[in-house]
């Protein structure tokens, strides 16, 4: 009975965290608790979605999954690189992007 409790809140948990990024994605709508800091909401969707990816293969495949020892061994670590990477690039969404490059200006006025 316990098991599948924690099975039914890491469900819920990944898939929240996978529909707040696709609102991120498609409609630039960041949580109420991120707004301030979130400067590239699209980005932050992305990230989000690796999250989301990395820990449902972590989870699911590893610890919740089967007890095959090969998938244990290998896919685990793969999804938590994969959610890392996602934490990463939403840490990238709350820095400024860089300036956009203006053509070079002429100072010399023609007569």
């Amino acid at each position: 009975m316990l098991h599948w409790s924690l099975v039914v809140t890491a469900v819920v948990c990944v898939t929240v965290m996978a529909v707040v990024g696709v609102a991120a994605v498609t409609r630039e709508w960041v949580p109420p608790f991120g707004r301030k800091r979130v400067l590239r909401p699209r980005l932050w969707g992305v990230g989000a979605l690796m999250s989301a990816l990395g820990l449902g293969l972590f989870m699911f495949l590893g610890p919740m999954g089967s007890h095959d020892l090969a998938v244990n061994l290998y896919v685990p670590p793969v999804g938590m690189a994969v959610n890392l990477a996602g934490l990463a690039v939403q840490a990238l969404a709350q820095r400024p992007g860089r300036a956009p490059r203006l053509p070079p200006t002429s100072t010399t006025s023609a007569s």
